[in-house]
């Protein structure tokens, strides 16, 4: 299941669970839409994977499925793991 993570890697933004701007990687790298076309240039900078809309999860789900409170942060989006 997706985690949902709540902030963007690269400048650690918060990111809410139902933004239509964030965007991920296969390996759920998450980023916020002005990193992940500006800074990254559509690639995550782990994996070279491309970045694409996060899926948004239903409403009527979210209080039995809610959203990770987990916060991954790497400064100047480097390739630290």
């Amino acid at each position: 299941m997706l985690e949902i993570r709540p902030n963007c890697e690269c400048c650690d933004a918060d990111i809410a669970p139902d933004s239509k701007d964030a965007r991920i990687c296969s390996f759920e790298r998450t980023f916020c839409k002005a990193c992940a076309e500006g800074t990254l240039h559509g690639r995550c900078p782990h994996c070279g994977g491309e970045l694409t809309p996060r899926p948004r999860r239903p409403h009527n789900l979210v209080k039995d499925f809610p959203a990770s409170t987990y916060r991954i942060h790497h400064d100047g989006c480097g390739t630290a793991g």
